[in-house]
This record gives structure tokens, sequence and C-alpha cells, in this order.
């Protein structure tokens, strides 16, 4: 069975890098399968309640169709706005089941911070109930202890579905093997995750500063860096992370693009 292996931390900035190589491979279909990801997503937020938990449940089965795309782009083929949907004709209920765990996962966290937030912070969020200045001082304090207990919990929930859904596409992996490989294989690796989000936390600020424009390019960047930390971690073999290949891939697209 496939194993994870563990990478060099510079390798965190590499996986933005060799995604938004992937990008630049197909923009214009990149910005049209995210749009329309994006659509699907705001058009199930209209069912309330139920449209979050049903978009959650397939979030997987997306992701896994544009991971298919990547793979695609990586060989050579071209990217298409069909491969979004990929993950309803292939390992459709394992993919279901793993947004399944995220969501019992997100309601278990929710559960959590609500419970430490306490009766106060319920009444503010549920009901809209308005404090006093010293009522809401206690108030920000459970919310800070809430939102801190929610963070760590949060990022082992991440760790466990990040590289799920690929291994259950690309590996026939049963998704419950897939969820605890997915979550060792980034354990085994945080220093290089640890430097991906700082750069990526860093890049969204940038990206949303000039009007949001930026998340044109922000958004398949990271879909795409997702596919190339699998590929790093999972494929050593893979072209997509050799920093020597895109340049000479991309030298010989320039010489051909000037001929």
């Amino acid at each position: 069975m496939i194993e994870a292996r563990q990478v060099r931390g510079r390798e965190g900035l590499q996986w933005i890098l060799s995604g938004f190589y992937l990008f630049r491979l197909s923009p214009f279909v990149w910005i049209l399968l995210c749009f329309t990801l994006i659509l699907i997503a705001a058009t199930l937020e209209l069912l309330p309640l139920l449209g979050k938990f049903i978009f959650t449940l397939l979030s997987p089965v997306f992701m896994a169709g544009i991971m298919v795309g990547c793979k695609s782009l990586e060989q050579g083929d071209q990217l298409e706005l069909g491969h979004l949907f990929l993950g309803f004709k292939k390992n459709t209920v394992p993919l279901i089941t793993i947004g399944g765990f995220y969501l019992i996962g997100q309601v278990l966290i929710i559960g959590v911070f609500m419970m430490i937030g306490g009766n106060a912070l319920v009444d503010m969020l549920l009901y809209g109930k308005r404090f006093g200045e010293h009522e809401l001082m206690g108030v920000m304090d459970n919310i800070l202890s809430a939102s801190i207990v929610g963070l760590l919990l949060t990022v082992p929930l991440m760790m466990a579905i990040w590289f799920a859904p690929l291994l259950v596409m690309f590996e026939n992996m049963p998704p419950f093997i897939a969820i605890r490989k997915s979550f060792f294989a980034c354990l085994k690796n945080v220093i290089p995750f640890q430097i991906y989000a700082i750069v990526l936390i860093i890049l969204g600020v940038l990206a949303i500063m000039p009007y949001g424009l930026g998340l044109f390019i922000y958004i398949p960047t990271v879909f795409a860096s997702i596919y190339v930390s699998y590929q790093d971690i999972f494929h050593p073999e893979s072209t997509v992370i050799d920093k020597e290949a895109i340049e000479k891939k991309e030298k010989e697209e320039g010489t051909e693009g000037n001929s």
C-alpha cells in the first residue's frame, strides 16, 4: 500500500509555486471551474441549513474531480469543466463518506465551541441578544477561549481530510483508511505544512486587497497546490514537483510560442 514520505520544509513553498504553474497552463478554464463551484455552493446556501450540509457532504466529490483535472494538466492533457463532476462517476460513495466524516467533525467542533462559550454566546449568535458592557466583556472572553479550542480541533480534522479524496480517487483506498493515512501524512510533514499555511495566509490577504481580483488566481492555485502536495508526499517521481522539469517545460513552451 502506498506510503507517505517526509519532505523538506521548503517544499511547502514549492507546492504553491508548482500550483501556480498548473494554473498558468489553463487559467481561463481554472477560473470558470472555480466560479462554477462557488455558484453551486451559493445555490445550495439558499436551502436553510440543509444546503450547507449537502455541500459539505459533496465537497470531497468535487475536490476529487478537480484533482483529476490537475493530473490531466500534469500529463499534458487539457483541463475541462467536466472534471469538476468526475467524482460523481467514480468512487462516489467513499467520497461522500469522507464528506460525512467532515460534516460530523464540524458539527462536533461547533458543539464544543457553543459549550465553552456558554448560554450567553448561544443567545448572542442565535437570537441576537444584546449585552451591557460588563456582560459583553465576559462573553468576549468566552468567545476567545472557544475560538482557540475550536482552532485546535479544526487542525487535526483538516489533516484527516486533506489527502483523503485523492487517496480514494487515485488509489481506490477505503475512506477511513484514506482518512487515517491523510492525517499521519500531514503529521509527518508538519514543518512544510506550516510554511505552506503561512505563505497561503499572506497571499490570501494580498489577493483580497485589490477588490478581491487576486482571488481569481489565488483560489485555483490553492486547489492545484493540494494536488502538488499529494504528489510530492506520495509520488515523489512526479514531474509536477520537479522545479527543473517545470522550468524546462516553460522554456519549451516559450520557444514554441515565439516560433
